[in-house]
């Protein structure tokens, strides 16, 4: 099985990069592989309730239902 960390650089300040973390992890658990994210620089407001609220990158869903998924799949987040 392979494993795979996603980063997320980015908070408020570019929505869509911020979300790509979550959707690659989510994708991750979809094919079977052992996947954690990490919350870096801009990407650790992500962890503030409010902030993961108001995200909502291009073309994807917010980010309070990708965090919901990550969660049901017991993704690790390290901040």
């Amino acid at each position: 099985m392979g494993k795979i960390l996603a980063v997320a650089t980015h908070a408020t300040d570019n929505q869509t990069k911020s979300t790509a973390a979550f959707v690659t992890a989510i994708g991750a658990l979809g094919a079977g592989k052992e996947v954690g994210i990490v919350l870096f620089g801009e990407g650790v407001y992500l962890a503030k309730e409010t902030i993961a609220k108001s995200v909502h990158g291009v073309g994807f869903p917010p980010l309070s239902e990708l965090i919901e998924k990550v969660v049901e799949g017991k993704v690790p987040i390290y901040v």
